[in-house]
């Protein structure tokens, strides 16, 4: 009997130990599935993954660089939206690397929280940003190393959130006329990221692109198609073009303006009616960019790496210009551009998530300095006030402010200060 006894005894505790096994093991592997990570293929194209482009500057220059808090904080606001993918642009200074650390602690503390990177290094031609007349046919060697290797060191350290590098950004296009080089220059530092794929240095998942305007893709006009251009087509994992209808509202406006038939509409028709035109111009690039890029290799992705329009303005594009720039316009073309990205399988790094005034630090009212979805201080604008009335930034805040609408989320306060753009006879 007592031998039964201890039988029994010692098969009950073997039963406890595997069944605690087995649950620990399940758990591991909640815990490892919640932790893997998704490669830029699975992500690029799919709507469930919404990206933007990231500065999270408040103050009048870089030298001033946000927190790793305030970096939480906007990483909270951005993922309350759907975002799941960042864009940024250089690593010359601290905030790529301490975005990566705030995401990687995010993480940590909260397994299922996504957020990815196309982490962007910067590109200089030979004398950019000097005094001394820039050398376009030369690059400036040791700051475009230093860059990629910070690139590649980041990358390397964070792989579960860097899923592409960027090789310059507008660095091709030629009215980039303080620093940009000619496509060899990214071809050779392309060439050397895939190469260290294929060597084992980088994780062969990771996707190399350059972020640039479209007609440094081809799309516009033919002085840009060279050999060197064809074979950066080829060497890139997918194409990142940029279009901004906003701009062309002042440097080529075939497409802006309203009918003289339009003229009895209300005035959100009329400007509903501008807007679409403007969407369609910048399908019409993203077209003939495809077309371009085909022609070289016909399997290439194409994804969207900048685009956007800015609330407010003067000069070219304000009153006195294109009356291009408001919230209302801002917010429409927001809405139109997600609607027709997310239904044709194209990532858009929408330009931008925050208002940052260091980018036309003299000019406060310059448009550069008010492309955000939200302005500094984290008042939501127009275009994503729907958010705010659906309670998705509920008990966030940035700096100490609470999400709330501009305007004091009064459309007519709005609209009053909405311009009709110029009457014309669009061709």
């Amino acid at each position: 009997m007592l031998k039964w006894s201890i039988l029994y005894r010692f098969l009950i505790l073997l039963s406890i130990i595997i069944t605690s096994c087995n649950t620990q093991t399940n758990n591991n592997d909640d815990l490892h599935h919640m932790n893997k990570t998704k490669t830029a293929s699975q992500i690029l194209g799919d709507s469930n993954y919404l990206a933007i482009s990231y500065g999270g500057y408040r103050k009048i220059s870089r030298d001033s660089q946000p927190t790793i808090s305030q970096l939480k904080e906007d990483m909270e606001i951005l993922s309350a939206m759907g975002i799941k993918v960042l864009r940024t642009y250089n690593t010359q200074y601290k905030q790529a690397a301490n975005l990566l650390k705030a995401i990687s602690e995010m993480k940590a503390d909260d397994p299922a929280f996504e957020m990815y990177v196309m982490l962007g290094a910067w590109i200089d031609c030979e004398n950019a940003w000097t005094d001394t007349a820039p050398n376009h046919d030369a690059e400036d060697e040791k700051a475009n190393t230093s860059e990629i290797q910070r690139a590649v060191d980041l990358a390397n350290k964070y792989p579960d959130i860097v899923k592409i590098i960027a090789v310059g950004n507008e660095a091709m296009v030629k009215w980039a006329e303080s620093y940009y080089v000619q496509p060899r220059v990214i071809l050779k530092w392309v060439n050397h990221l895939q190469n260290l794929k294929k060597e084992g240095k980088l994780n062969k998942n990771l996707w190399i692109t350059s972020s640039d305007n479209f007609a440094s893709w081809g799309g516009g006009d033919s002085l840009y198609h060279c050999e060197d251009l064809e074979k950066l087509i080829k060497a890139v994992d997918y194409v990142s073009m940029h279009t901004y209808p906003m701009h062309d509202t002042h440097y080529n406006p075939v497409f802006w303006g309203n009918l003289e038939s339009e003229l009895h509409l209300p005035k959100t028709k009329a400007v509903e009616l501008a807007m679409k035109r403007a969407i369609l111009y910048a399908k019409k690039q993203y077209s003939n960019t495809s077309k371009y890029i085909h022609s070289i290799d016909s399997t290439k992705l194409i994804h969207i790496g900048e685009t956007g329009w800015a609330s407010e303005a003067h000069g070219h594009f304000g009153t006195d210009g294109a009356k291009a720039c408001d919230e209302y316009k801002e917010g429409i073309y927001y809405k139109l551009m997600r609607k027709w990205t997310n239904k044709a399988g194209i990532s858009c790094f929408y330009f931008e998530a925050f208002n940052e005034k260091w980018k036309d630090a003299h000019n406060p009212k310059g448009s550069e300095n008010h492309f955000g979805l939200f302005k500094i201080n984290g008042e939501a604008k127009y275009a994503v006030w729907d958010l705010v009335d659906k309670g998705t930034f509920k008990g966030l805040t940035r700096d100490g402010h609470s999400i709330k609408k501009t305007y004091n989320g009064d459309l007519e306060a709005l609209l009053e200060e909405v311009e009709l753009p110029p009457m014309k006879q669009l061709k």
